[in-house]
C-alpha cells in the first residue's frame, strides 16, 4: 500500500470574522481564521478548519514549520497535492 501525503503552504490571516479560505497568496493558499494568534489557538484552528473541510482526521493533518508565523507548512496524510488543492479551491 503507498501512503500518500501532501505538504501545504498556507498564510494564516487571524481575527477573521469567518473561517476560510481566501484564495491563493504567493505559492500559499491564505486561510482566515476567527481565532487569535496567541498560545497556540490559531494553530489548533488551522488544524480543525483543515480536518473540517478535507473530511479527515485531525490526526492526518501535522504543523510542520511556522507555529510563530502566518506562514506554515503542513503535512496532510492520505491526500495527493492535486486533490488538496482542488478540495480547498474548488478547482478541477
Amino acid at each position: 500500500m503507498i501512503e500518500v501525503v501532501a505538504a501545504l503552504r498556507v498564510h494564516i490571516v487571524p481575527y477573521a470574522k469567518d473561517d476560510a479560505v481566501i484564495g491563493e497568496h504567493g505559492d500559499a493558499i491564505k486561510i482566515k481564521l476567527r481565532a487569535p494568534a496567541v498560545e497556540g489557538k490559531a494553530n489548533a484552528a488551522l488544524i480543525r478548519f483543515l480536518a473540517d473541510q478535507l473530511e479527515l482526521p485531525r490526526r492526518a493533518i501535522v504543523l510542520e514549520r511556522g507555529r510563530t508565523s502566518r506562514d506554515k507548512l503542513i503535512r496532510i496524510d492520505n491526500v495527493s497535492d492535486e486533490d488538496l488543492y482542488n478540495r480547498l479551491l474548488g478547482t478541477n
